[in-house]
This record gives structure tokens, sequence and C-alpha cells, in this order.
């Protein structure tokens, strides 16, 4: 038990505050207050859906849908079956009787033939073509090997012949106009960018630097003054209201919130055995009311009665009507008789008695002789056996 465990061994109990325990029972009671009529109505409405249920919506529900299936199930069933598949079947078996049957013997002893002849003679253009082309491949390498070939050879040595001294000429000029070009546009150009433009990037580029420098010193002063003016006037309020009024007040409204689910579902359970009990009273103060005196008066009164009458009234009159019925059927049988033999005498004395059938002997009596004429050894119906 939990009284004799030690204090280690005893599950740990989360403690709750004098405010908890102060909002748990005025809450719970409201709650269930309010919550036990809505429970018993919605029990109410449970028992009365479930009802409904078991005894129209579900026999309207297989009527509607065997209605359905015989509506618009049925006939697309039927006309699937029945139309749609043998009209498709006989259309099936049409193409193919009348396409792929006429298109199978076109390709096997038209197209195949006629397919190989024009290969056979394509494979033979295709080797004449290559015939010739061989052929001129062969006369254009022999142009190329006999006579291009030294021709070239002969142009490329008259140039390289003309090109040394063309070359001695290009080689002058271009000195002179390297040295013209370094002494009139190199050299000053150096100078220019070393002793003005240099100094006077340095300059500006040090200019640039100290503007930013103030504009940026300028900026952060702006921003300080402004963080530190927002942070006073709203954040450091701000944080106080939250850490010294909002979180108190959603501690104490969680709290509520909590212990109110909590009565919630505590009364709802409660309401629920309410609920349960009032039901079981009910059923019970029914069963009092209306169904023992209905049993009673089946068990006392309506069934002695109806036994009196079957025995007294319905078994009598059930015999007395087998028993007409029994008569009945005998009359009319023998009536019948009378009728059958009425027919027959007027039958006989208009027309006769009818002729009995000659008797045809079977094959046993055409092969064996009668009793009379049997053959026994007290007889003398033998040669040996005559007097």
């Amino acid at each position: 038990m939990d009284l004799e465990k030690s204090p280690a061994e005893r599950p740990a109990v989360p403690a709750e505050g004098c405010l908890t325990v102060a909002i748990r029972l005025p809450v719970r009671i409201v709650v269930l207050v309010l919550v036990v009529p809505v429970r018993m109505l919605w029990d109410a409405l449970v028992v009365g859906g479930r009802f409904l249920r078991d005894t129209v919506l579900r026999p309207v529900g297989r009527v509607l849908q065997w209605v359905a299936w015989a509506v618009f199930v049925w006939p697309w069933v039927t006309l699937w079956r029945y139309a749609v598949v043998p009209v498709g079947k006989a259309l099936a078996w049409l193409g193919y009787v009348s396409l792929v049957v006429p298109a199978v013997w076109m390709y096997e002893t038209v197209l195949t033939p006629v397919g190989h002849a024009i290969a056979w003679v394509a494979r033979g253009v295709g080797a004449g073509f290559a015939w010739v082309l061989r052929g001129i491949g062969a006369v254009l390498a022999w142009v190329y090997a006999r006579v291009l070939t030294p021709v070239g050879r002969a142009v490329a040595w008259l140039l390289r012949g003309l090109g040394i001294g063309f070359g001695a000429v290009a080689l002058g000029v271009y000195r002179v106009v390297a040295w013209l070009v370094r002494h009139l546009i190199v050299v000053p150009a150096l100078w220019l960018y070393e002793w003005i433009l240099a100094p006077v990037g340095r300059a500006i580029a040090w200019a640039a630097r100290g503007l930013g420098w103030l504009v940026r010193m300028i900026f952060t002063g702006i921003g300080a003054a402004l963080y530190w003016t927002l942070r006073v006037l709203l954040v450091l309020p701000a944080l106080a209201l939250w850490r010294w009024v909002l979180v108190p007040v959603g501690r104490v409204l969680a709290v509520v919130a909590r212990e109110v689910g909590d009565a919630l579902g505590h009364a709802w359970r409660v309401a629920g055995h309410l609920s349960l009990a009032v039901g079981r009273f009910l059923g019970r103060l029914f069963r009092w009311i209306f169904v023992e005196p209905v049993r009673w008066v089946y068990r006392s009164v309506l069934t002695p009665v109806g036994h009196l009458v079957r025995d007294t009234v319905l078994r009598p009159a059930a015999e007395a009507a087998r028993g007409v019925g029994r008569v009945t059927r005998q009359a009319l049988a023998a009536a019948r008789e009378s009728a059958r033999q009425t027919r027959a005498d007027i039958r006989r004395m208009l027309f006769g008695t009818p002729r009995e059938p000659e008797r045809v002997p079977l094959a046993k009596d055409r092969r064996e002789p009668g009793a009379v004429g049997t053959r026994t050894l007290g007889s003398s119906t033998t040669a040996l056996t005559k007097d």
C-alpha cells in the first residue's frame, strides 16, 4: 500500500498552489450544474437517433438501395450482358473476317514478294552506284597525286622566295614605328600618370575616406540616439508590462482554463453516470407501469382465454371443417366414378363391346411346346417308345 511505502518509493505528486485549490471547487460545481442537462439531452438524442436508425433509416436505406439497384444498375447490367457484349463480339468477328484476314492474305501473297523484288533491285542499284563512286574516287586520287600536288609545291617555292625580301622591309618599318610610339605616346603618358594622376587620385581617395568616416560617425550617433530613445520609451515599458502583468495574468488564466477543462471532463463523466442512472430508472419505471401489466394480462388473461377458445371453438371447428372436406372429397370421387361408369355404359350401348386384342405368342411360347405336348420318357412321342 502507498501508506506503507517509504517517502523515497512514493510517486511524486505535483504540488498545487492555493489559487488552483480555491478555483477548482466552485468551477466544478458551476460546470456540473451546466453540463448535466446538456449530457442528459445528448444521451436522449443518442438513444432516439439509434432507435430511429435501427427502425426507420436502415430499412428505408435498404429499400432505397434495392430500388436504386433495380432502376439504375440492373438495366445497364442487362444491356451490357445481353446487348453490348454480343454486338461487340459480332462486330469483332466481322472486323476480323472483313479486315484482318484480307490484310494478312494481301501481306503474305502480294506485298511480301513485291518487297523482296524491290529489295533485290535496290541492292543491285546500290552495288552499281558503289562501283561508280569507287571509280570516281580513284580518278580524283590520281589527279590529286599526279597534278595538284606538284603544282602546289611549285607555287609554295615561288612564294617563299618572294617572302624573304618583303620580310626585311616590314621589320624595318615596324622598328621605326615602335620607336616613335614609345617616345611620343608611352613615355609622356607614363610621366603624366606617375607625377599628376596618381597624387591627385590619392588625395581624392583620402578625402573620400574622411568624408565616409564623418558620415558614418554622424549616422552612428543618430542610430544610437534612436536606439536608446526607442528602448527607453517602448521596449522597457513593453518588457515590464509583459514580465509583471501579462505573464502573471496568463498563468492565472491558464490555471483557470485548465481547471475549467478538467471540470468539464469530470462533469461530463459524472453527468454520464447520472444520465445512465436516470435512464435505467425511467426504463424500470416504464417496465413497472406498462410492460409488467401487459405481460401479466397476456399470461393471466389472454393466454387462458386463447387456450379455452382454441380447445372449445377452434379445434372442433377445424375437425368439422376437415370432416366436411373429407365427405366432400368422397362425394366428388363417387360422382366422378358414377359419371365414368355411365359414359362406359352409353358407349357399349351405342358402339358395342370392343373386341379383345389377339394375343401374340412370345418367342418362348413359339420355341417350347405346351404342357400337353411335352416329351417325357413315359410317352410314345418318339420312334423308340411307340407301340
